[in-house]
């Protein structure tokens, strides 16, 4: 009998094909924040079956779901990583969006750039925002909430410039209810 592998997070660029620097780097960071090894897969799915015509995004429910299809699914969480413009039925955007307590979550570096603000392009800030974002929605997958600390990775963001005030990091409560659920999930 095989021993059981380890965990693994999966990320899964959509419409990123040119970005592999940036996929590369979210990885690494992702691996170190999550204590779990990231593999890099290509997409199983048509991401144009999220795209709402009516509104010119991409559905991020829809995408959750896809992401859900995994032929494979063996990675404990699957985070899909974008460059789209992303919606919620109930919002004009997101910048991403995480199964509370699930395995899936996608985060898009379309509303992160600068550039869609009329400033100048900033490929440092677009990447601290999209680790923000990926490290909070991740945090979601866990079973996290959005946390009242401004500074922390988990407190909720509806503007970039909100963004912008967050760290990379989890904060001591976070963290702690975070080490809860890791502990929870191996006792079940």
């Amino acid at each position: 009998m095989d021993p059981p592998m380890a965990p693994v997070l999966d990320l899964i660029p959509i419409y990123l094909a040119q970005e592999r620097e940036l996929i590369g780097r979210l990885a690494e960071r992702i691996e170190y924040k999550f204590h779990m090894p990231v593999r890099v897969r290509r997409r199983w799915f048509d991401p144009e079956t999220a795209y709402d015509g009516s509104r010119g995004q991409y559905n991020s429910r829809i995408m959750l779901k896809m992401l859900l299809a995994d032929p494979t699914d063996d990675a404990l969480k699957v985070i899909g990583v974008t460059s789209v413009d992303l919606f919620t039925p109930v919002l004009t955007h997101v910048f991403g969006e995480g199964q509370l307590g699930g395995r899936v979550a996608v985060v898009s570096a379309h509303r992160l750039r600068p550039e869609a603000y009329g400033l100048p392009e900033d490929e440092a800030l677009v990447f601290a925002r999209l680790e923000i974002e990926a490290v909070h929605e991740l945090g979601h997958t866990f079973g996290l909430l959005h946390c009242v600390e401004p500074s922390c990775v988990m407190h909720a963001s509806t503007y970039v410039e909100e963004i912008d005030l967050k760290s990379p990091e989890f904060c001591t409560e976070c963290l702690r209810a975070m080490a809860g659920q890791a502990r929870a999930g191996q006792s079940a």
